[in-house]
């Protein structure tokens, strides 16, 4: 089954512009924010976002006790079309090249507490917005994680 070239973007994120990044189990020194296609071509992109956050970091996104609520988890508004890498395009469909990626944020207590999916990422770490926009990969992710200030404010 190849993967459906339509992926969210989620930057999560403390009050005080601590970022969370990951590195990439496939790719060592690769860092970046939690990213993921659909599921299937129908699936809310909100449900996505919340899907891979739990999948990748173990963060609960609900309203339940214990989770963090679904109204820290907002939409930017924000899209990007990128070309994908060469050494994932066997994921995709023959001739897909390109991936519309939409961009989310999530509000997180400093003390969250994460779980790492050993076959998706190494290690993670926190680091203030502009060192983690300068560790990321990929330009678009950096780009997101700049605007960060901005989306803040309407936390």
């Amino acid at each position: 089954m190849y993967k459906i070239p339509e992926s969210v973007l989620v930057v999560i994120y403390t009050k005080d512009l601590q970022v969370l990044l990951m590195e990439r189990a496939d790719k060592p020194d690769y860092w970046q924010s939690v990213t993921g296609s659909k599921d299937a071509p129908e699936e809310p992109l909100s449900a996505t976002a919340v899907r891979e956050v739990r999948e990748e970091t173990g963060i609960m996104v609900a309203d339940e006790s214990g989770a963090v609520p679904l109204s820290h988890l907002r939409d930017w508004r924000l899209s990007n079309v990128y070309e994908i890498y060469p050494v994932w395009r066997h994921r995709y469909a023959p001739g897909v090249t390109k991936n519309t990626e939409h961009v989310f944020g999530l509000l997180v207590p400093a003390d969250t507490r994460i779980v790492l999916a050993p076959r998706e990422h190494l290690q993670y770490q926190w680091l203030p917005y502009r060192a983690a926009a300068d560790l990321c990969f990929s330009p678009s992710n950096a780009e997101a994680i700049l605007q960060l200030p901005r989306y803040l404010n309407d936390s």
